[in-house]
């Protein structure tokens, strides 16, 4: 399971900043997402097989090896648009994973 997620902030103003700020918030919040994000997520966050590895943050465009994957439109619609969180696991529940994602983005805002 992946997390696509975006803000009425993020869709109508986003910018280069604010997007920056907010990597650097998830990055911060690393292990808190982790733990939200579902049992036994050691396995399957390897590094490998398009995953970023359970111990590290990254994002990049259509890096489907990233934490976060950064789709062409949102960099060539001025980072507006939405994001894509891919360290959910399947078992894990939907509402913790949306719960812990908005408040890391709370803290930006």
């Amino acid at each position: 399971m992946h997390c696509n997620f975006s803000t009425e902030y993020l869709r109508e103003t986003g910018g280069k900043e604010y997007f920056e700020k907010l990597m650097d918030q998830f990055q911060k919040n690393c292990d808190e997402h982790i733990a939200a994000y579902g049992p036994d997520n050691h396995l399957r966050l390897t590094g490998l097989h398009e995953t970023q590895s359970i111990d590290q943050f990254s994002y990049g465009v259509t890096d489907r090896g990233a934490s976060i994957r950064v789709p062409h439109s949102f960099v060539n619609s001025d980072y507006k648009g939405y994001l894509e969180d891919r360290r959910p696991n399947s078992q894990g529940d939907p509402y913790k994973i949306v719960a812990r994602v908005s408040k890391t983005i709370a803290e930006v805002s």
